[in-house]
């Protein structure tokens, strides 16, 4: 049998990882996970609460609205306004998503199709570059990493782009590189945009995430974005509820619109009593990113300052739940699978090699801050054992 839309999709470089550290936890060895993203945090009691409490009210086993209730639609709005100083219509320019992932893909069927072209940051987590691949598009990369001016690199990459993109796809603060961009950034980029008549999707996963007092940016707070731009925001990182599968999408009324035409057509909508858990959320428990964040940072300084420690040059990042670690120059000839599965193997610690993050990535893994910080410290101890041509 041809599945013709999967056949080229490359092996998922992360079952390696995945499938040696579930070989070594069979074998009794204690693995210390900074692999998956996957957040460990409780999700807010108020959400658990409330979706105990919709679930048993029959009336909420039915199918939901795709676009999402219109009180949860209206607590996005509270919270743009609220969070970034940003108006939204919650009837024209907000949608609910079945998670940021549905989200984007389908936005990519939305805005591209065969002979398109996108702009998407290089490397880069893994949907980006899939997402508009799987609506039949090409992707032109531009190229991230230290010493990179990122905003040349989009204008030089759309300028030699034939044909011309018509999508940007943007992701900060940034996974895996954890680079952070400011307002003034935006405004450049929806500055291009509207002169090139180009669609920016940003992608604000680690929208409360920032670290050292930085606050990070929606783009839709630069002037005239919601010409051009649309934003997802998730409830994935900052209100830990990964597996609830709850994000928005903001912005341009003519896209978000085109999204909820598609998705009239694929889904009904997350379980009603998800979205209204998700809305009393919103609504009654706002802060709650904020009892979150100091959680990652305190992992952050402990996970970086250890691995300096040890002779493992890092930058802390001032964003996302990650750390982006150059694999150390006695050690960089293995590249990153082969890195990253040794690491597993002699620390029993767990990380992502860089190239499943596509061209540009291979020269490191990937941190997650989701072990506590005795755990991390654990790792770094294990790491320090392991790793002995470091100084």
């Amino acid at each position: 049998m041809e599945f013709r839309r999967i056949t080229n999709l490359p092996p998922y470089v992360f079952t390696i990882i995945d499938g040696l550290k579930v070989e070594a936890r069979r074998a009794g060895i204690d693995v210390i996970d900074l692999g998956f993203g996957n957040p460990d945090l409780p999700s807010p009691k108020i959400a658990v609460e409330k979706l105990s409490e919709a679930a048993h009210n029959a009336r909420n086993h039915r199918y939901s609205a795709s676009r999402g209730i219109p009180k949860l639609r209206q607590a996005v709005a509270d919270l743009y306004q609220r969070r970034f100083g940003v108006d939204l219509d919650p009837e024209q320019e907000v949608i609910s998503t079945i998670g940021a992932k549905e989200g984007f893909s389908h936005l990519m069927w939305v805005l591209l199709q065969p002979g398109d072209a996108a702009l998407v940051p290089s490397p880069s987590y893994p949907i980006h570059i899939w997402g508009p691949l799987f609506a039949g598009a090409d992707v032109r990369e531009i190229r991230m990493g230290a010493g990179e001016d990122l905003f040349e690199n989009i204008q030089e990459a759309y300028e030699y782009s034939w044909p011309k993109p018509r999508v940007i796809v943007l992701s900060f603060p940034h996974n895996p590189t954890t680079a952070c961009v400011d307002l003034e950034f935006f405004q450049r980029v929806v500055d291009f945009a509207r002169e090139k008549e180009v669609v920016v999707v940003h992608d604000n996963a680690y929208a409360e995430l920032g670290f050292d007092g930085f606050q990070p940016p929606s783009i839709l707070q630069a002037e005239g974005a919601k010409e051009c731009a649309v934003e997802l925001y998730s409830m994935t990182k900052s209100f830990s509820m990964a597996g609830w599968r709850v994000a928005y999408l903001v912005g341009n009324r003519e896209v978000v619109q085109a999204l909820a035409k598609l998705k009239s057509y694929l889904d009904y909508g997350t379980f009603q009593p998800i979205q209204i858990a998700a809305t009393v959320t919103l609504n009654e428990d706002p802060g709650h990113p904020r009892e979150v964040q100091p959680i990652y940072q305190a992992r952050r300084d402990a996970l970086c300052e250890g691995l300096n420690r040890i002779g493992w040059e890092v930058e802390p990042p001032r964003g996302t739940m990650f750390t982006w670690a150059p694999i150390p120059e006695p050690y960089r000839d293995m590249g990153s699978v082969e890195f990253a599965s040794f690491l597993v193997k002699e620390a029993s610690v767990a990380t992502s090699p860089g190239l499943g993050f596509g061209p540009g990535g291979d020269g490191h893994v990937r941190f997650a801050l989701i072990e506590n910080e005795q755990r991390i410290n654990q790792g770094i101890r294990n790491l320090r054992k392991a790793l002995t041509k470091l100084g």
